[in-house]
């Protein structure tokens, strides 16, 4: 019992915050407790339930005690009003030893009711306290949850600025291809224009327009011999 007291006394120490902040995983460290706890409400309920079991058992012997003494007291008046002394004497020496033996009982009861109170105390402490343990389990657990959610939240907003990162470098590799293709192009139209005989143009320009006169001219030669002319 007394080993289920100091480890009930560490468990419900100011500290225990302290010792879940440092444990790797505060739920498992918990559930721990929780159990060491359970294990020890049996315990401290079958050692109340027996300490319940001597008070209950002090009384009994107590109370019968009282009873015999009255009944002694009883019988001796009625001794006494029969006129038989000496049985009043025999009764009265049976209650003064009653009487002695009662003063044993108190003492036993009154300590058997005072153990037994602290147990029911210690009893339902523990089991107070379990369930608030138990409530603080939940809360605990669900702030873990929350912490696992944002951890996978800031990784993912991580890697979303990443992309965002690659997005902005890809853009700027695409308008240096696009600034080189303008020059590329800047520089053909350069040699196109570099290259180019204004004379041979001239030529190309007069001879087609030979080509098309000489056309005309067939086309009214073959009208004129249709008679279409």
């Amino acid at each position: 019992m007394a080993g289920i007291l100091t480890r009930f006394k560490d468990i419900m120490a100011a500290n225990v915050n302290a010792l879940l902040e440092k444990a790797e995983n505060p739920e498992k460290m918990i559930d721990q407790y929780l159990r060491n706890l359970e294990s020890d409400l049996g315990k401290v309920k079958a050692e109340t339930a027996a300490v319940m079991a001597s008070e209950t058992q002090a009384k009994r012997k107590l109370t019968e005690c009282n009873e015999e003494i009255e009944k002694m007291t009883a019988y001796a008046k009625r001794a006494i009003e029969a006129g038989n002394d000496n049985d009043a004497r025999v009764f009265l020496e049976k209650k003064a030893a009653l009487v002695e033996k009662q003063a044993g009982l108190s003492q036993a009861y009154d300590a058997a009711a005072a153990n037994a109170a602290k147990m029911r105390e210690m009893h339902d402490k523990l089991t107070k306290d379990i369930r608030e343990l138990q409530e603080r389990k939940d809360a605990i657990k669900t702030k873990m949850a929350v912490a696992k959610t944002q951890e996978k939240l800031n990784k993912l907003q991580s890697g979303m600025a990443s992309a965002g990162s690659n997005m902005a470098a890809f853009d700027r590799m695409e308008e240096k291809a696009n600034r080189m293709l303008d020059e590329a192009n800047a520089m053909q139209e350069l040699n196109s224009s570099k290259n180019s005989d204004p004379i041979a143009e001239l030529e190309a320009k007069y001879s087609q327009d030979q080509k098309s006169a000489g056309v005309e001219d067939e086309l009214a030669r073959m009208k004129a011999e249709m008679g279409l002319a």
